[in-house]
């Protein structure tokens, strides 16, 4: 007979202190569950860091639970394989159903749709209810964006991103934005310069405890394979320390986010971003503090607008918009691939090791950090990835094994979606793609490359830009009916008119390709 009532299941990205699958928790009768499981661990390669900031922030939330008063069923990785128990996710949870004989799950709202439908197929085959409760982490609940999206020809985060400034009264005065503008994107386009931004103040350093040190030695133990290192982690992995870190952030670094915040430079690894966004999807820290952290500093005239908007835009904004776009369009959208590309990552996604000063740059900080702003991101790999035709399903499934933030729900709609327009359109009116030159105007690191950010053929010639022309090239049909590609389909044409030109980029671009398609270093 059950003696549980609620078996509560946590995921490893909601640590939140409020969780709603922990309201009317009852210790005398119903009991947490948190696992730790290979399939998550493996079923991308997942960055060693990433592995540790799970899995060391699972157990302080587990111990935190358990300093409340609360009974957790929790499921722990061993360093040696061989003393595992259970199996995959759904193995892990059934062992504990039949342990317990909980009369039904409850959970809050999860991050993924493969996990999703993993617990709901477990619960089913144990004849259970699963409740799933709304997640109050974030600003906007999926019903309300579904009936903010209902009967949309686009869903475009302008429009979404000003309806909630209203909705939470967020810059706002009376009806009008804090201001007279609802962005300010002209004032945040600055640049490092040549010589690139001079001494930046140090991000906030969390050294590890015991149980972040006992986690270290059970992923270099277990997963020795994995990209990265563990050495040098020092994220926060509790909510006292993830706010800790947005304190830092306000405090050093906010005011000049904005003006730099897509500026590139050399051996740049966070310059003015916050590196709060792997707390924040890990639930250790709400989206509301942030915003009100940053509003709060411009209030005192500590911060200047265009930095605490660019902010408030990608929190209050962007974050809100794709997590709805990814549970609105699920489960199909994985499978989406407008521009039927193919290629796998490069290898330099996994290893670092290219010519290419750009990539190599972006992917030291990415093997070092588990980290790259967004514009390394979206202008510097995802371009490649774009330009080249990697898959965008591949190109998602390397973003969630090797980004620390990476879930389920943000990192697809932003690198199959955005990235890689995989979408064909509904997150980007146009491929974010451009040649070396955007590359050259927003960093040094051409001036330290072997290739030549102006050439598009030739042994010298820049992969970014070579590729660049082949896309134009490759998708020229499709990109004619996008008003919006106008302009470079005209410099488009203006290769093509020669024909000794074109047919040496469309060569140099299949060379490139063919490295790709083989795994060789460019």
């Amino acid at each position: 007979m059950s003696t549980v009532r609620n078996l509560v299941i946590i995921l490893g990205d909601q640590l939140d202190g409020n969780l709603s699958a922990l309201d009317d928790f009852d210790s005398a009768r119903d009991l947490v569950w948190m696992a730790e499981n290979e399939t998550e661990a493996t079923h991308v390669w997942c960055h060693k860091k990433r592995l540790v900031l799970f899995f060391s922030a699972m157990r302080h939330y587990r111990d935190a639970l358990r300093t409340r008063g609360l009974e957790v069923d929790y499921h722990a990785l061993e360093e040696d394989r061989r003393h595992d128990s259970g199996g995959d996710f759904g193995e892990i949870l059934a062992a504990a159903i039949n342990r317990h004989h909980p009369q039904r799950l409850v959970m809050t709202e999860c991050g993924d749709e493969r996990v999703r439908a993993m617990l709901q197929a477990t619960a089913d085959r144990h004849e259970l209810a699963l409740q799933i409760r709304p997640d109050r982490h974030f600003y906007c609940d999926l019903p309300d964006f579904d009936d903010w999206a209902a009967g949309r020809d686009r869903l475009v985060l302008e429009h979404f991103y000003r309806t909630m400034r209203r909705q939470h009264d967020v810059l706002m005065e009376g009806d009008q934005p804090v201001g007279g503008a609802w962005n300010f994107d002209k004032d945040n386009r600055e640049r490092f310069g040549r010589d690139g931004p001079g001494e930046l103040p140090a991000v906030r350093a969390f050294r590890p405890d015991s149980i972040t040190d006992d986690v270290i030695a059970l992923v270099d133990a277990r997963y020795g394979d994995h990209p990265g290192d563990t050495a040098g982690f020092d994220l926060p992995v509790t909510h006292a320390d993830a706010r800790l870190a947005l304190r830092d952030f306000v405090t050093h670094r906010l005011a000049r986010f904005g003006s730099y915040q897509d500026a590139l430079a050399s051996g740049v690894r966070f310059a003015y971003h916050s590196r709060l966004s792997a707390a924040l999807n890990l639930h250790l820290i709400s989206p509301g503090e942030c915003v009100d952290a940053a509003v709060t500093a411009f209030e005192a005239g500590d911060a200047p607008i265009n930095s605490v908007e660019g902010f408030v835009r990608q929190t209050l904004g962007w974050r809100e918009f794709v997590r709805g776009v990814y549970w609105r369009e699920m489960p199909g959208y994985i499978e989406r691939n407008a521009l039927g590309a193919e290629l796998p990552v490069p290898r330099a996604f996994w290893d670092g090791d290219t010519d290419m000063a750009c990539v190599a740059d972006a992917m030291a900080n990415v093997l070092d950090n588990g980290y790259a702003h967004h514009i390394q991101r979206l202008m510097v790999l995802g371009l490649f990835a774009l330009v080249a035709g990697v898959h965008p399903r591949a190109f998602h499934d390397w973003h969630m094994a090797m980004y620390l933030d990476a879930i389920d729900w943000v990192s697809l709609p932003n690198a199959l979606g955005m990235s890689q327009f995989g979408d064909g359109g509904l997150l980007g009116t146009k491929p974010y793609c451009a040649s070396g030159n955007y590359i050259h105007k927003m960093s040094n690191h051409c001036r330290s490359c072997r290739f030549d950010y102006r050439k598009a053929t030739g042994e010298d010639a820049c992969p970014i830009t070579t590729l660049y022309w082949d896309f134009l090239d490759r998708h020229l049909d499709m990109l004619t009916k996008n008003h919006r590609m106008g302009f470079q389909l005209k410099n488009l044409e203006k290769k093509r008119a020669d024909t000794d030109l074109i047919d040496a980029i469309r060569a140099r671009a299949d060379t490139l390709r063919g490295r790709i398609e083989a795994q060789e270093r460019i």
